[in-house]
């Protein structure tokens, strides 16, 4: 099952402190721009898991992935995102240096999932592994958890080729549940009035959800072993 969580960007209101009404004009152009490609960008990335997603489910009589999200970076974002680097808002430091304008996120039932899909991604000639963070060996001091790749892909249009860079973020039902909780609790909420003790919490919950994750990978592999699988 796919899930778009893309949002279109708003290009009519742009106001960017010390720019021209024109240089804001420009920006908004190219932003058409830039949204049409790394949508294209998005639908071929989603469209080779898929056919990947169906093989291993041929052959396994099972699908490693749950559901896939994707979606395109807000403006806001971008610009907060340049801004806080010390870049200058433009369109040519946008394909320089934001390469999570497309992201793409894959939840799979378990941990074995998820280096499955990873491995199945990389190993197609066409992809080209830019990063890849491993947040599941090495989790961040807060808990999180995820498997994430920069790769960049060929996009074909009439006239050209473009090679466009996605994120793809992979976890289990569990690290996305945790994930998408903490975000409510660390960013959509003043930190300043956070009770205390609610950091260690979220990081011991975090834990917690781990094990469950481990136990419940330990189990299938028992069930499976049973079976002769």
């Amino acid at each position: 099952m796919m899930v778009e969580k893309t949002n279109r960007p708003s290009l009519k209101n742009i106001h960017l402190p010390n720019s021209t009404p024109q240089q804001e004009k420009e920006l908004a152009q190219g932003m058409v721009r830039v949204n049409h490609l790394y949508r294209s960008a998005l639908k071929v990335a989603v469209a080779q898991m898929e056919i990947l997603d169906e093989e291993f489910a041929t052959l396994n009589d099972r699908s490693p992935i749950h559901h896939i999200e994707y979606r395109i970076k807000t403006l806001d974002s971008i610009i907060d995102k340049l801004r806080r680097r010390g870049l200058e808002v433009s369109i040519d430091n946008i394909y320089a240096h934001i390469q999570d304008v497309a992201g793409i996120r894959v939840i799979c039932s378990f941990v074995d999932d998820i280096y499955s899909v990873a491995n199945m991604l990389v190993s197609q000639d066409d992809i080209t592994v830019i990063a890849i963070k491993d947040y599941i060996k090495n989790p961040k001091p807060n808990g999180y958890r995820s498997y994430h790749l920069i790769i960049e892909i060929p996009v074909f249009f009439s006239e050209e080729k473009k090679n466009l860079r996605v994120e793809v973020q992979i976890r289990t039902i569990a690290m996305d549940f945790w994930a998408s909780l903490e975000h409510d609790v660390r960013y959509k909420v003043d930190k300043t009035r956070l009770p205390a003790g609610i950091n260690e919490e979220m990081l011991a919950c975090a834990d917690r959800i781990a094990e469950i994750d481990r136990k419940m990978q330990d189990m299938y592999r028992r069930i499976k072993a049973a079976e002769g699988k």
